[in-house]
Protein backbone atom coordinates (compact mmCIF):
# COMPACT_ATOMS: atom_id res chain seq x y z
CA UNK A 1 0.00 0.00 0.00
CA UNK A 2 1.45 3.44 -0.92
CA UNK A 3 2.03 5.77 2.00
CA UNK A 4 1.82 9.47 2.84
CA UNK A 5 3.85 10.97 5.66
CA UNK A 6 2.48 14.33 6.78
CA UNK A 7 4.52 16.57 9.07
CA UNK A 8 1.84 18.18 11.26
CA UNK A 9 2.62 21.07 13.60
CA UNK A 10 -0.93 21.75 14.87
CA UNK A 11 -3.66 19.21 15.54
CA UNK A 12 -6.30 21.01 13.50
CA UNK A 13 -4.04 21.72 10.51
CA UNK A 14 -4.18 18.23 9.01
CA UNK A 15 -4.81 16.86 5.51
CA UNK A 16 -8.51 17.67 5.82
CA UNK A 17 -10.51 17.37 2.64
CA UNK A 18 -7.61 15.65 0.88
CA UNK A 19 -8.05 12.49 2.96
CA UNK A 20 -10.72 11.22 0.56
CA UNK A 21 -8.64 11.94 -2.56
CA UNK A 22 -5.66 10.14 -1.05
CA UNK A 23 -7.87 7.19 -0.17
CA UNK A 24 -8.97 7.02 -3.82
CA UNK A 25 -5.33 6.33 -4.73
CA UNK A 26 -5.02 3.75 -1.96
CA UNK A 27 -2.68 5.80 0.22
CA UNK A 28 -2.23 5.05 3.90
CA UNK A 29 -1.65 8.28 5.84
CA UNK A 30 0.79 8.66 8.73
CA UNK A 31 1.41 11.81 10.77
CA UNK A 32 4.64 12.93 12.37
CA UNK A 33 4.85 15.67 15.02
CA UNK A 34 8.15 17.52 14.61
CA UNK A 35 7.84 19.07 18.08
CA UNK A 36 8.28 15.67 19.75
CA UNK A 37 9.46 13.21 17.06
CA UNK A 38 13.07 12.86 15.92
CA UNK A 39 12.99 14.03 12.31
CA UNK A 40 16.61 13.07 11.75
CA UNK A 41 15.55 9.44 12.18
CA UNK A 42 12.75 9.72 9.61
CA UNK A 43 13.41 8.04 6.27
CA UNK A 44 12.97 10.86 3.77
CA UNK A 45 12.65 8.49 0.80
CA UNK A 46 10.41 5.68 2.06
CA UNK A 47 7.00 7.48 1.90
CA UNK A 48 5.49 7.74 -1.56
CA UNK A 49 4.49 11.30 -0.67
CA UNK A 50 5.88 13.66 1.96
CA UNK A 51 3.65 16.57 2.99
CA UNK A 52 4.83 19.48 5.13
CA UNK A 53 1.81 21.20 6.69
CA UNK A 54 1.37 24.71 8.07
CA UNK A 55 2.01 26.47 11.37
CA UNK A 56 1.92 30.07 12.67
CA UNK A 57 5.71 30.40 12.98
CA UNK A 58 8.42 31.67 10.70
CA UNK A 59 10.45 29.42 8.43
CA UNK A 60 13.70 30.86 9.85
CA UNK A 61 12.66 30.85 13.53
CA UNK A 62 15.17 28.11 14.48
CA UNK A 63 16.33 29.94 17.61
CA UNK A 64 12.75 29.99 18.90
CA UNK A 65 11.73 26.59 17.48
CA UNK A 66 14.87 24.43 17.10
CA UNK A 67 13.02 21.53 15.45
CA UNK A 68 12.89 23.62 12.27
CA UNK A 69 16.56 22.86 11.62
CA UNK A 70 15.87 19.12 11.50
CA UNK A 71 12.74 19.72 9.42
CA UNK A 72 14.75 21.56 6.78
CA UNK A 73 17.27 18.71 6.74
CA UNK A 74 14.41 16.26 6.13
CA UNK A 75 13.16 18.38 3.23
CA UNK A 76 16.67 18.59 1.78
CA UNK A 77 16.96 14.80 1.85
CA UNK A 78 13.58 14.48 0.14
CA UNK A 79 14.49 17.01 -2.55
CA UNK A 80 17.76 15.19 -3.21
CA UNK A 81 15.80 11.98 -3.74
CA UNK A 82 13.51 13.75 -6.28
CA UNK A 83 10.45 12.09 -4.75
CA UNK A 84 6.98 13.71 -4.52
CA UNK A 85 6.94 16.55 -1.99
CA UNK A 86 4.08 18.91 -1.12
CA UNK A 87 4.40 21.98 1.09
CA UNK A 88 1.49 24.00 2.45
CA UNK A 89 1.95 27.49 3.95
CA UNK A 90 4.90 27.06 6.35
CA UNK A 91 5.65 23.84 4.48
CA UNK A 92 6.06 25.70 1.19
CA UNK A 93 8.19 28.33 2.92
CA UNK A 94 10.44 25.64 4.39
CA UNK A 95 10.87 24.04 0.96
CA UNK A 96 11.81 27.47 -0.41
CA UNK A 97 14.29 27.89 2.44
CA UNK A 98 15.79 24.46 1.77
CA UNK A 99 16.30 25.59 -1.82
CA UNK A 100 18.16 28.71 -0.67
CA UNK A 101 15.39 31.28 -1.06
CA UNK A 102 14.54 34.07 1.37
CA UNK A 103 11.36 33.91 3.45
CA UNK A 104 10.25 37.16 5.07
CA UNK A 105 7.19 38.91 6.56
CA UNK A 106 4.70 40.52 4.19
CA UNK A 107 3.55 44.11 4.61
CA UNK A 108 0.16 42.81 5.74
CA UNK A 109 -1.05 39.35 6.68
CA UNK A 110 -3.23 37.55 4.16
CA UNK A 111 -6.10 35.90 6.03
CA UNK A 112 -9.46 34.90 4.55
CA UNK A 113 -10.96 33.69 1.30
CA UNK A 114 -10.01 35.12 -2.10
CA UNK A 115 -9.10 33.70 -5.55
CA UNK A 116 -5.59 33.10 -6.82
CA UNK A 117 -4.32 34.83 -9.92
CA UNK A 118 -2.88 31.95 -11.92
CA UNK A 119 0.05 32.38 -14.27
CA UNK A 120 -0.05 30.72 -17.68
CA UNK A 121 1.86 27.82 -16.17
CA UNK A 122 -0.58 27.77 -13.27
CA UNK A 123 -3.61 27.48 -15.53
CA UNK A 124 -1.97 24.53 -17.27
CA UNK A 125 -1.07 22.93 -13.93
CA UNK A 126 -3.37 21.09 -11.49
CA UNK A 127 -4.16 24.50 -9.97
CA UNK A 128 -6.25 25.20 -13.05
CA UNK A 129 -9.06 23.40 -11.22
CA UNK A 130 -9.35 26.28 -8.73
CA UNK A 131 -9.12 29.13 -11.22
CA UNK A 132 -11.35 32.06 -10.12
CA UNK A 133 -12.58 30.21 -6.99
CA UNK A 134 -11.87 31.72 -3.54
CA UNK A 135 -9.40 29.71 -1.46
CA UNK A 136 -8.36 30.04 2.18
CA UNK A 137 -5.29 32.17 2.90
CA UNK A 138 -3.73 32.29 6.35
CA UNK A 139 -0.15 33.54 6.37
CA UNK A 140 1.97 36.55 7.17
CA UNK A 141 5.21 35.52 5.44
CA UNK A 142 6.04 34.79 1.84
CA UNK A 143 8.94 33.19 0.01
CA UNK A 144 11.14 34.53 -2.74
CA UNK A 145 11.03 32.27 -5.77
CA UNK A 146 13.67 29.55 -5.40
CA UNK A 147 16.02 29.05 -8.31
CA UNK A 148 14.75 26.48 -10.79
CA UNK A 149 11.10 26.72 -9.76
CA UNK A 150 8.06 27.78 -11.79
CA UNK A 151 5.66 30.41 -10.45
CA UNK A 152 2.08 29.15 -10.64
CA UNK A 153 0.00 31.76 -8.80
CA UNK A 154 -0.05 35.18 -7.17
CA UNK A 155 -2.37 37.53 -5.30
CA UNK A 156 -2.24 41.29 -4.94
CA UNK A 157 -0.80 41.01 -1.42
CA UNK A 158 1.45 38.04 -2.11
CA UNK A 159 3.10 37.83 -5.56
CA UNK A 160 4.53 34.37 -4.84
CA UNK A 161 1.63 32.08 -3.95
CA UNK A 162 2.62 28.76 -5.48
CA UNK A 163 5.58 27.14 -7.20
CA UNK A 164 6.48 23.83 -8.77
CA UNK A 165 9.65 21.93 -9.54
CA UNK A 166 8.73 19.61 -12.37
CA UNK A 167 5.76 17.33 -11.72
CA UNK A 168 6.82 16.07 -8.26
CA UNK A 169 7.31 19.14 -6.04
CA UNK A 170 4.55 21.62 -5.25
CA UNK A 171 4.57 24.53 -2.79
CA UNK A 172 1.35 26.35 -1.86
CA UNK A 173 0.87 29.36 0.40
CA UNK A 174 -2.90 28.81 0.49
CA UNK A 175 -4.74 26.08 2.40
CA UNK A 176 -6.50 23.91 -0.18
CA UNK A 177 -6.52 21.08 2.37
CA UNK A 178 -8.57 22.97 4.97
CA UNK A 179 -12.03 21.55 5.64
CA UNK A 180 -14.48 24.46 5.82
CA UNK A 181 -16.68 22.37 8.12
CA UNK A 182 -13.86 22.61 10.67
CA UNK A 183 -13.24 26.35 10.28
CA UNK A 184 -14.20 26.94 13.92
CA UNK A 185 -11.02 25.12 14.99
CA UNK A 186 -8.99 27.59 12.93
CA UNK A 187 -10.87 30.58 14.32
CA UNK A 188 -10.26 29.45 17.88
CA UNK A 189 -6.73 28.13 17.39
CA UNK A 190 -5.59 31.34 15.68
CA UNK A 191 -7.82 33.76 17.64
CA UNK A 192 -4.87 35.82 18.93
CA UNK A 193 -3.60 36.35 15.39
CA UNK A 194 -7.09 37.34 14.21
CA UNK A 195 -7.43 39.90 16.99
CA UNK A 196 -3.92 41.30 16.49
CA UNK A 197 -4.43 41.67 12.73
CA UNK A 198 -7.96 43.11 13.00
CA UNK A 199 -9.70 40.25 11.19
CA UNK A 200 -13.33 39.47 11.94
CA UNK A 201 -13.91 35.74 12.45
CA UNK A 202 -17.54 36.17 11.44
CA UNK A 203 -16.52 37.12 7.90
CA UNK A 204 -14.23 34.10 7.57
CA UNK A 205 -16.93 31.82 8.99
CA UNK A 206 -19.47 33.15 6.49
CA UNK A 207 -17.09 32.75 3.53
CA UNK A 208 -16.22 29.21 4.64
CA UNK A 209 -19.89 28.27 4.53
CA UNK A 210 -20.33 29.90 1.11
CA UNK A 211 -17.21 28.68 -0.67
CA UNK A 212 -16.28 25.53 1.28
CA UNK A 213 -18.37 22.93 -0.58
CA UNK A 214 -17.25 24.08 -4.01
CA UNK A 215 -13.65 24.42 -2.85
CA UNK A 216 -13.63 20.87 -1.47
CA UNK A 217 -14.55 19.48 -4.90
CA UNK A 218 -12.03 21.64 -6.71
CA UNK A 219 -9.23 20.99 -4.22
CA UNK A 220 -9.72 17.23 -4.60
CA UNK A 221 -9.33 17.63 -8.37
CA UNK A 222 -6.10 19.56 -7.82
CA UNK A 223 -4.59 16.80 -5.71
CA UNK A 224 -5.78 13.99 -7.98
CA UNK A 225 -4.37 15.73 -11.06
CA UNK A 226 -1.05 16.40 -9.35
CA UNK A 227 -0.65 12.79 -8.18
CA UNK A 228 -1.64 11.46 -11.59
CA UNK A 229 1.13 13.57 -13.15
CA UNK A 230 4.02 12.28 -11.04
CA UNK A 231 7.01 10.87 -12.84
Amino acid sequence: MPSVLAIRHLGFEHLGVWDAALADFGFEVFYCDPTVDDLDSVDAVEPDLLVILGAPIGAYDDELYPFLTAEVRLIERRLAARQPLLGICLGAQLIARALGARVAPMADKEIGFSPLQLTEAGVASPLGHIEDWPVLHWHGDQFDMPEGTTLLASTEKCPHQAFAIGPNVLGLQCHLEADAREIESWLIGHCAELIASGRDPRAIRSDAAQYGPGLETRAARVLRSWIAGWE
